[in-house]
């Protein structure tokens, strides 16, 4: 008899210790490491260096171009791009170095300086700003995150990142949707008003320069009047040699 209730025991500890199994398994997903997804968001498309070559292209009622330009960054303080096409914007160059941006305007041959209160304005007439273009702010330095899961399909978290007091010329709120890869799918950033100022969504992940990552960006302003621009990466190379000379006034001037 006393095998007997031995065996019942037996089996109702295993069957405990199955279903703590399954609740483990089955139980809600652990919150990501947000310091750390934040400075891999930084740096998804920057390294030690890079080089990127990248398309835009800008669609409204009225209008429709297309940019190729090249892009070299080295650490987080140093951008250089230059526009290759079209032609009649061929040689137009923005240069970073720490908190100090210039724009080169071969046309004029000009160089001028933009103040950090224009980090939000448009970049060469299209939808991103100079900031997107030379990735001056941090979501990690910049911004106060609180992480929450995403109740619908697909799965993924949504980060809402309230802007430092004492930052400027950035927007007061972004919320983003990561997936469970730790990959942007959507941000939408939001103004001083606390108003919806544009969209940012991330598609066609693949694998550039040995790293897996969204290639097209769509953003969406929404006072466009059915404006957007759409951002491909055509290729990337990361922790390339970059002469030091690359990210120099000097420089910017002598492009052509």
């Amino acid at each position: 008899m006393s095998r007997v209730f031995a065996a019942a025991r037996r089996g109702r500890t295993a069957g405990a210790a199955l279903l703590g199994g399954l609740a483990l398994v089955a139980g809600p997903p652990q919150a990501p490491d947000v310091d750390a997804l934040l400075r891999r968001l930084d740096d998804l498309y920057r390294s030690t260096s890079s080089i990127a070559r990248i398309e835009l292209a800008v669609s409204g009622p009225r209008v429709t171009r297309t940019i190729r330009l090249t892009a070299w960054t080295r650490g987080e303080d140093e951008v250089l791009v230059v526009i290759e096409a079209p032609p009649r914007e061929a040689g137009t160059a923005t240069l970073r170095v720490g908190q100090n941006l210039w724009n080169y305007l071969p046309r004029i041959a000009r160089t001028i300086r933009v103040p950090p209160s224009a980090m939000l304005g448009s970049w060469m007439g299209t939808d991103f700003t100079n900031d997107d273009l030379v990735k001056e702010s941090s979501l990690r330095r910049d911004f106060v995150a609180r992480v929450d899961r995403r109740s619908d399909a697909p799965a993924g978290w949504w980060l809402s990142l309230a802007v430092k007091p004492d930052v400027v010329g950035r927007w007061a709120r972004i919320d983003l949707l990561v997936d469970d890869e730790g990959l942007p799918v959507e941000e939408r950033h939001f103004d001083r008003r606390g108003r919806l100022a544009r969209t940012l969504r991330f598609d066609e992940v693949q694998t550039l320069g040995g790293r897996r990552l969204p290639t097209h960006m769509t953003l969406v302003p929404e006072d466009g009047e059915g404006r957007r621009t759409e951002m491909r990466y055509l290729a990337i190379q990361f922790d390339v040699a970059i002469s030091d000379d690359t990210f120099s006034l000097s420089r910017l001037e002598r492009i052509r």
